[in-house]
């Protein structure tokens, strides 16, 4: 770990300045509050210590310092993170050890970013060139203005099967790396080329606006419609939304999101004023998209075709929605049309209608499934829809309003669904959960106790040097609290938080979020500090002798017996005399 980097970037960003760029903050008894974009939730709980480089939520735990949340929030490891804010902070980092295999893993995603980045270069190029041609007289055609195309970088791509394997070989890279990025392919006979050809091209980008992926819309005859980049180590469909990047601002101030279903819709949507809108990619909507989203926003509104096809899509994702406790509602559009075509057509105001008419998501499932599915079908759902919510509060809520939608008592439906309600439900897990630090803290009687010690240390980290002669060390008994302490002591003054993994970042930082203690207050509290570390040492030492008297006695080594007894006796008269 490079430490003089890692010191030099947190001088050189402020971590307020970092985390506004994804979260809308307000200064709060000096330090600054906002809603935590790691979990949904209505009252402010995410707060940032600009003093002390750190953030903590009161309400997940998520903690860590400007370097855990880049992580935590664009989905990268911390060597990501790292090499991204000494970028931006004009740092130079040292080449340090590193595992191999962690290096080149990095290494390749670097260079995947920096291909994605030349490829959007290159299709933004032959949008404006006359290859383009076909593909601008397409943009005219759908309405879609100067701004917008620039905004979301639009470009298109030739006929020519090898014109970006061309260009990307020009700029140093090897086909085999345009196939594993995802920017070419490759034929059983081993022929590699363009991946995307005759197509207008979308750039997907991740929530720093780099891009990641593509997708691509036919301009000519050909099929598929649309084609899509392929999982690659930088870029997984089912954690991304379509122009979020676009949209997070916008989203975060209304605490609201649009949700559609393609490109075009979501273009449409920003040209018309709707910039709190992005769109799926490709696949159902999944839970890592959802928790994403709920990061910026308190309800999430679908805007989906108003076909057969678009109205399943809607009740599968207003479901997905509801499950992770974030209101949904649902935009029904006549059957045929989309967005875009209602923009095109009516404009603002004529979506604004059906904007304002949204169903809410729980009484739009409930109805479509009671008009399109059989008795059973119904009763199937309710049954997942309740099992897959992991909160018994959240189950507890929706219970009595599902059995109302169905027509069924409460108790009844409560009875049905007894032992599946009740029984065990397996939690996705993702990568970007994964990363968050979202676990609890070690639990259990000596972790209890030894986190009393380590959070006056923390609070007070003054009192660290005295702490140590005391003999803390000694009476911590937990692997968790040793290893914590052993950390503190070392690095006392120091910034500890790159030092910690996540289960210590999260009881550093609560810590430090809690009011220090000071005057009388402080002194009392040291004083009752000492006296339990002195008392907790003599117990021990107590436990000591008392174990070596009974390993005495079962040898029959008299000696040794009386010697022990005469200790443990004259412990006990001193501590009948301090007591």
């Amino acid at each position: 770990m490079d430490r003089a980097a890692i010191e030099a970037i947190k001088e050189r960003l402020d971590i307020v300045d970092i985390v506004r760029r994804y979260v809308e903050l307000k200064p709060v008894s000096g330090r600054w509050m906002g809603l935590c974009p790691f979990h949904n939730e209505k009252s402010a709980s995410f707060s940032v210590n600009g003093d002390e480089g750190f953030f903590y939520c009161f309400g997940c735990q998520a903690s860590g310092d400007i370097f855990d949340f880049y992580s935590y929030i664009n989905g990268v490891e911390f060597k990501d993170a790292l090499e991204a804010l000494a970028a931006e902070a004009g740092v130079e980092l040292s080449p340090g050890k590193v595992d191999p295999q962690a290096a080149k893993r990095s290494s390749e995603r670097k260079i995947f970013m920096d291909m994605h980045e030349q490829a959007a270069k290159y299709f933004s190029r032959m949008l404006k060139l006359p290859e383009g041609r076909v593909a601008r007289k397409y943009i005219e055609g759908r309405g879609m203005d100067s701004s917008v195309v620039e905004s979301f970088g639009l470009g298109c791509s030739t006929e020519d099967w090898q014109g970006l394997e061309k260009f990307l070989i020009s700029k140093g890279y090897t086909a085999e790396q345009g196939v594993k990025a995802g920017l070419l392919s490759q034929n059983a006979k081993g022929r590699t080329y363009d991946r995307f050809r005759a197509r207008l091209i979308f750039p997907i980008t991740n929530l720093s606006g780099r891009v990641i992926a593509f997708g691509g819309r036919i301009i000519t005859d050909g099929e598929p419609k649309y084609l899509n980049s392929s999982d690659t180590p930088i870029y997984k469909k089912g954690e991304h939304l379509y122009g979020l990047s676009t949209a997070r601002n916008s989203i975060a101030r209304t605490k609201r999101a649009l949700l559609t279903e393609g490109y075009m819709d979501v273009i449409s949507l920003h040209q018309f004023g709707y910039t709190n809108s992005c769109g799926v990619l490709g696949t159902a909507l999944t839970p890592n998209q959802v928790k994403r989203l709920s990061g910026f926003c308190s309800k999430i509104d679908l805007v989906f075709d108003g076909d057969a096809a678009g109205l399943k899509a809607a009740l599968r994702s207003s479901e997905m929605i509801l499950t992770q406790g974030v209101s949904c509602g649902v935009v029904v559009l006549p059957d045929g049309e989309d967005v875009d075509s209602i923009l095109q057509a009516q404009g603002a105001e004529g979506f604004q209608v059906f904007l304002d008419k949204a169903r809410d998501g729980l009484e739009f499932s409930l109805e479509t499934l009671q008009k399109g599915y059989s008795p059973r079908e119904v009763m199937d759902w309710a049954q997942n829809f309740l099992k897959r919510m992991n909160s018994a509060s959240l189950r507890a809520f929706y219970l009595p309003k599902v059995a109302s939608g169905l027509g069924v008592a409460e108790a009844e439906l409560r009875s049905v669904f007894s032992g599946a309600l009740n029984a065990p439900v397996p939690q996705q897990q993702s990568p970007v959960q994964q990363e968050q630090p979202r676990a609890a803290t070690p639990v259990g009687g000596q972790v209890k106790d030894d986190k009393y010690f380590l959070r006056y240390a923390v609070k007070h980290p003054e009192y660290v040097v005295e702490l140590s002669e005391r003999g803390v060390a000694q009476v911590l008994t937990s692997h968790w609290g040793k290893t914590l302490w052993s950390k503190i002591a070392a690095h006392s003054g120091q910034d500890i938080i790159p030092l910690l993994d996540d289960s210590e970042k999260r009881f550093y930082a609560g810590c430090r979020m809690e009011t220090a203690l000071s005057g009388e207050d402080l002194e009392e509290e040291w004083r009752h500090v000492c006296k339990v570390i002195a008392r907790r040492r003599y117990d021990m030492g107590r436990k000591k002798l008392t174990d070596a008297l009974r390993r005495a006695q079962a040898q029959g080594d008299t000696e040794r017996v009386n010697a022990y007894l005469k200790v443990l006796n004259d412990s006990v008269w001193r501590d009948d005399e301090q007591h």
